[in-house]
């Protein structure tokens, strides 16, 4: 089956290209780039499990943590350096909102259709909401202070994204600090040992981490050069393509691998997957992003619009609620995808 796999992401890896020669319509190159990049996320991440079973658990789970959303990285940094500053921000809004509401719904969903009412520790899950929490203040007080004091020309709003940032990774290697000791508490060594062995050899697990990362690099130049076509094409908005469609071909991989968990029925590791990932794009992407600006030419304010962190709020509470009492139901999957669903909605029909 991952031959199978490997075979399609190199064939929509080549039509992209082939299409971006050819000058194909901008919905084909679109749809190719997309498939193209979703394949390579997918590679990106077997290449990266398979280093980390070679480098051990500590270091293990940092690649894990760092490379769990290096597609999406490499987009929304094209993304940038092209100047669409709105799409970037916008992606950063639909990476949590997607991995708190459409990740960790359908998680809890199909996963409470096949195993009745699943339970999870309440102190990640706790630990892990009041983080996000966290992220909801740190995104949106800039906004606040930026409506405030308005003043034009003023730098003010640029240094304090910075500062934010600076306060937000900080809070990462904090969250990664706790990731790794509990990682190394007594009894968990037994979950190791039951690991499926890794996708690829020592050497090539290396070679392959290199080449996919390099290869989405590529692709998403040309994936970021029909977004504007498409907006203008389609007539759909720059909210809705950066809060839904971008995040979902950078991310699709993982979201699967985290269904597939819960299915499985180790909600633990599936709520680590999606609460996991949202932490990690606010607090490592988001950062990384607001640093590079002014280099790219294209300074990243942390300011955001009502629509965009509304829901936010509104995913993180929903999810809060439902997390907190270590137990789950499909129902409750159920109405965090409705959630998204509504979201994804408001974001369609924004002008």
């Amino acid at each position: 089956m991952r031959n199978i796999f490997y075979g399609l992401t190199a064939l929509f890896a080549v039509g992209t290209v082939v299409a971006e020669f050819i000058h194909a319509p901008v919905l084909i190159l679109f749809a190719v780039s997309s498939l193209a990049l979703i394949g390579l996320a997918w590679v990106l991440g077997q290449a990266t499990e398979s280093v980390a079973h070679f480098t051990g658990p500590s270091i293990g789970g940092i690649l894990n943590a760092t490379f769990g959303n290096a597609a999406e990285l490499i987009i929304t940094i094209i993304a940038l350096s092209a100047g669409l500053t709105e799409v970037v921000k916008a992606s950063i809004i639909g990476s949590i909102i997607g991995n708190v509401l459409l990740v960790l719904g359908a998680s809890i969903l199909l996963g409470g259709i096949k195993n009745g009412t699943q339970t999870f520790s309440r102190t990640i899950a706790g630990a892990n909401a009041a983080m996000l929490a966290c992220v909801v203040a740190g995104l949106s007080l800039p906004t606040i202070f930026n409506t405030v004091d308005p003043a034009e020309g003023e730098p003010s709003i640029e240094y304090l994204s910075i500062s934010v940032a600076v306060v937000l990774i900080v809070l990462y290697a904090l969250y990664l600090l706790f990731y790794l000791r509990r990682q190394q508490q007594p009894g968990r060594e037994g979950a190791e040992e039951e690991q499926e062995p890794p996708p690829f050899g020592k050497v090539l697990s290396y070679v392959v981490l290199v080449g996919s990362t390099a290869a989405v690099a590529f692709v998403s130049e040309i994936f970021v050069g029909g977004i504007e076509p498409l907006i203008e094409e389609v007539g759909i908005s720059s909210l809705f393509v950066g809060v839904i469609l971008v995040p979902i071909v950078g991310n699709i991989a993982e979201h699967v691998v985290g269904v597939q968990i819960a299915y499985k029925n180790d909600m633990d590791f599936s709520m680590a997957i999606s609460l996991g990932s949202s932490i990690q794009v606010a607090l490592l992407v988001t950062p990384i992003l607001v640093f590079l600006g002014p280099f790219l030419g294209h300074p990243l304010e942390l300011v955001f619009t009502p629509l965009e962190l509304i829901s936010l709020g509104a995913a993180v509470v929903v999810t809060a609620f439902i997390a907190l009492d270590g137990e789950s139901n499909w129902l409750e999957g159920a109405m965090l995808i409705g959630v998204y669903i509504i979201a994804a909605l408001a974001f369609f029909f924004s002008p």
